[in-house]
């Protein structure tokens, strides 16, 4: 058996897109072909704050949860230390852009909000490709499945599952969640009809009524 990454993948994949999408809602926004009242402001800053500490777990889990095990299992066959300066480079950048997205709930200026996310979107384009490329096969290869479990649990555990949830379900292929579920059972199927409704709400009140399906 080999430890299951679909998890891991679709949640890089709901990260790239999220960030991408709220980059060019931004810099519409800041070219005057959307606008967005002191309501819609409000959702779409607290979408990015939200999402930019989903980020921050996510690859905090990494260095201090995954990198020793991938240390400790496949010792020299792993280099980190670019993937780990990539890790510090983004923190101030989600810092900025939190403030950023602050300011333009404030004063509905999203210049520099679109520039800072625009450059988000392009480190995590090549970070997670990069990070994928090198270590989803280290990972198959090296790492038990019982210490990719703990390492998920880990993960899991900082996580917000009101949000995580249906933005799986909304970046999955139909196949991959139906692998989902099968892994899971049946309480995923219950949680996601406990928070699917609320989701789509936002996503339409951020990115307009043809967000999600």
């Amino acid at each position: 058996m080999t430890p299951e990454l679909l998890g891991f993948q679709i949640t890089h994949r709901a990260m790239r897109g999220d960030v991408r999408r709220l980059a060019t809602l931004a810099t519409q926004l800041a070219e005057g072909l959307q606008s967005a009242d002191q309501t819609r402001a409000r959702a779409i800053a607290d979408f990015i704050t939200t999402l930019n500490r989903g980020i921050h777990h996510h690859h905090t889990m990494e260095d201090k949860v995954l990198w020793p095990v991938l240390e400790r299992s496949a010792g020299a066959e792993v280099d980190l230390r670019d993937l780990s300066d990539d890790h510090a480079d983004l923190d101030p950048l989600l810092a900025e852009i939190d403030g950023q997205a602050a300011a333009f709930a404030s004063t509905g200026d999203a210049s520099a909000l679109a520039k800072s996310l625009t450059r988000l979107a392009d480190m995590l384009d090549e970070h997670i490709t990069e990070e994928e490329r090198l270590l989803f096969p280290i990972i198959r290869k090296y790492v038990s499945v019982a210490d990719w479990h703990r390492v998920e649990t880990e993960v899991r555990k900082g996580g917000n599952v009101r949000i995580d949830l249906p933005r799986m379900e909304q970046y999955a292929e139909p196949d991959e969640m139906a692998r989902l579920r099968k892994l899971a059972g049946p309480p995923l199927t219950v949680m996601l009809s406990l928070f699917r409704r609320g989701h789509r709400r936002r996503q339409r009140l951020i990115f307009g009524p043809l967000a999600v399906s």
